[in-house]
């Protein structure tokens, strides 16, 4: 009976292994067939994303999710093909990423990657001979799978994952999943960049036409440049924009409009057409851009090198064919893409139109000169021909009288009256050369220097100051005494703009009988006690030496008063 009961265990045994290899067979299928959903739901997901950036983060978080992997990364090559312009994490936290330091460029394992761009699996990552460790406060990572990323033929980037939880390898399957993904992204990514440019097009489009508005409305120089300034800024993702032009009398050229991060104090600063990216743009009359403005060999000077600039393109208003006229400077922050040709041609056509803006500028502005031209001559014929020959007249009939006159006082009060109309009339004749005066033929008068000083400040104020001049400036102040007002004008001016973040400036310039005096006022936070004189003790310095005196005192309404006086009778 023993024996008759054993037979039949045989084939029992056979079909327990037939339906426990029939449950696997299953089992793979069922687990094969979830994959192959994840994959569809993840290749949907991905695709439906017209955002960039999020299309990025979308597939990161896939392909980390399909192969069940502790870390992933999306590596984006840059323009040169053989380093990293980003690289988006999965399963680290901000704070462990902060601590880890600067993200990867593409050294080791990463950059085998990129100079052999196939599918990569690895079981121990150090092994590797192109290992080439972790930074302090990286976590330890073993197993690794990579893939390439294609869009449109080229190589865009690559998609890197490690530590496959359970501590198993990544297998055939596995390379076969992130692959397929890989080619879904390349679509993904195309698709979002198509709609990027579209958007940034139709952006591009409806600034074009503001401007072009503003133009044609006869906006103000400044302003159309800044419109033009913002727009480029806020189209490109720039953190700032800087619009250059010539420094009058140097080679430099003068921050004139300073939009985003420390825009206060980047106006008005001096930049040197040497060495930094304005100044070559400036000379090359064409686009040039840096990958990072703070580490470029090529500018070692100007401001923005000490601020750790990012990537940044600076283009020339006008062309070296006709005449550049300034330059707009775009920068983005430490670590954002750099500019893509793209991005630049618009700008093009952007710049273009501020350099439109600059050259109508100066046609209305030489209209409006030879108008005030005309006008001044008219009104110089005017006082010419008929108030100083009536005043003329009048002192001439005043002094006949004043011989008839037998009182004393009377005849002397008389006396003095004429004295009184020969001065008015040497004033007038004054106010006659000032108006008929132009820069080239009268490029020494004071009234002239001064004026074009005054006008000069605006750009580092960032507002035009207020000007009022009295008196025989152009004949009754010597050459000698001129050029220390015109020093001392330059010097307060120079001070209340470094100093004063004032927003009201005024200057008086008066000449007497017997001396000069030059009023500063301004509104700004005033002079501490504590801060350096040394501009101050030269303008006093410079008053003693042709005898007169300097004060600084303190208007009722707050400010600084600066106070220059120069006798006229000495040298």
């Amino acid at each position: 009976m023993a024996g008759n009961d054993s037979t039949p265990r045989i084939p029992q045994l056979r079909l327990d292994e037939l339906l426990e290899e029939l449950q696997a067979r299953i089992d793979a299928a069922r687990g094969t067939r979830d994959r192959v959903h994840s994959l569809l739901e993840a290749v949907l997901s991905v695709g439906r994303e017209l955002d960039l950036a999020h299309a990025l983060r979308r597939i990161v978080e896939a392909a980390a999710v399909l192969v069940d992997a502790r870390y992933a990364a999306l590596g984006v090559i840059g323009p040169d093909g053989e380093s990293l312009s980003q690289f988006l994490t999965v399963g680290m936290e901000p704070e462990q990423v902060e601590k880890i330091g600067p993200l990867p460029s593409g050294h080791g394992i990463l950059g085998e990657l990129i100079r052999h761009p196939e599918p990569l699996r690895l079981t121990e990552l150090s092994a590797h001979p192109a290992s080439y460790g972790f930074p302090a406060n990286h976590p330890p990572m073993h197993t690794f799978l990579g893939v390439p990323v294609h869009v449109r033929g080229n190589v865009f980037g690559n998609l890197y994952l490690t530590d496959k939880r359970g501590g198993q390898d990544f297998d055939a399957d596995d390379e076969t999943v992130i692959s397929t993904l890989a080619v879904a992204a390349g679509v993904a990514i195309d698709n979002a960049r198509l709609y990027e440019e579209a958007q940034r097009q139709q952006r591009w489009l409806r600034a074009s036409a503001e401007i072009t508005r503003s133009l044609l409305s006869g906006s103000p120089r400044l302003e159309v440049v800044e419109l033009i300034a913002q727009r480029g800024r806020e189209i490109t993702g720039s953190e700032l924009a800087d619009v250059c032009v010539p420094l009058p009398g140097t080679e430099d050229l003068t921050v004139e409009l300073a939009l985003g991060g420390d825009a206060p104090a980047r106006l008005g600063l001096t930049v040197p057409v040497q060495g930094t990216l304005s100044g070559a743009t400036y000379q090359a009359g064409a686009q040039i851009t840096s990958d990072g403005l703070a580490e470029d060999p090529r500018f070692p000077a100007g401001a923005h090198r000490s601020r750790g600039t990012g990537p940044a393109v600076a283009v020339p208003l006008g062309t070296a064919d006709t005449q550049v006229r300034g330059v707009l400077l775009l920068a983005r922050s430490a670590g954002q893409p750099t500019f893509t040709a793209e991005e630049i041609d618009p700008l093009l056509g952007f710049a273009d139109q501020a350099a439109l803006a600059l050259e109508l500028a100066e046609r209305r502005r030489d209209a409006e000169q030879l108008a005030l031209f005309e006008d001044r001559d008219r009104i110089a014929r005017d006082l010419h021909d008929l108030a100083i020959q009536r005043l003329f007249a009048t002192g001439m009939t005043l002094q006949g009288a004043a011989r008839l006159i037998d009182h004393a006082g009377a005849s002397e009060r008389v006396m003095r009256a004429v004295g009184d109309l020969d001065e008015t009339i040497k004033i007038i004749r004054s106010t006659i050369f000032g108006l008929r005066a132009r820069e080239d033929e009268d490029a020494q008068s004071l009234r002239t220097r001064a004026a074009r000083a005054v006008g000069q400040a605006q750009a580092a104020l960032g507002f035009a100051p207020r000007l009022s001049m009295e008196g025989l400036l152009d004949t009754d102040v010597p050459q000698a005494v001129a050029e220390h007002v015109m020093a001392a004008l330059g010097e307060a001016l120079s001070n209340t703009a470094r100093h004063a973040h004032a927003t009201r400036v005024e200057v008086t310039l008066q000449a007497t009988s017997h001396e000069v005096v030059l009023t500063v006022t301004d509104n700004g936070v005033g002079i501490p006690d504590s801060g350096r004189r040394s501009g101050l003790a030269n303008l006093g310095q410079r008053a003693r030496e042709l005898g007169g005196s300097f004060e600084v005192d303190t208007p009722d309404g707050g400010g600084t008063r600066l106070v220059w006086r120069a006798p006229l009778g000495r040298p």
